[in-house]
């Protein structure tokens, strides 16, 4: 037979909880910022996918899933759409042919740079929103978290 646990417990957990905080302030910044690059055609994630891709020399798969903390697996499947559009090229590696290179593509610069003033209008909304709570304390917390 299982002790059934008060209710005050579940409130507890509702007001503590730096988890479920955590993936609530998640969800509401993805949606912002989806809703704010929808116009440039594309998501918060891919956004993100395709910075890390902006780099002097196109990367191996394993430092960008590690930079975007997504396994090699969810990675492929986030480069597929992006494959499609354009964005993205996944080239053999000369240098190990086991190993990908992804490039971003001409289309994907072109994508970022009209996606950059966008993004960086929202930042510059949610760091006033944050208001007393400077945005690189929180950075800094949740860096030191994960």
């Amino acid at each position: 037979m299982s002790k059934k646990i008060p209710f005050d417990t579940t409130q507890e957990v509702r007001d503590t909880c730096l988890c479920l905080h955590v993936q609530r302030a998640a969800r509401a910044l993805a949606k912002r910022f989806d809703d704010a690059l929808r116009p440039a055609g594309l998501t918060n994630g891919q956004f993100s996918l395709l910075m890390s891709l902006n780099r002097p020399e196109p990367p191996p798969m394993a430092p960008v899933a590690q930079l975007l903390a997504m396994d090699r697996t969810t990675l492929t499947a986030a480069l597929k759409p992006l494959e499609r559009e354009g964005l993205v090229r996944v080239d053999v590696d000369p240098g190990d042919r086991r190993s990908r290179l992804l490039v971003l593509t001409e289309k994907g610069h072109a994508a970022l740079a009209r996606a950059l003033p966008i993004w960086r209008a929202t930042h510059a909304g949610i760091d006033a929103d944050l208001g007393e709570h400077p945005a690189a304390a929180l950075r800094a917390g949740l860096a030191a978290l994960s």
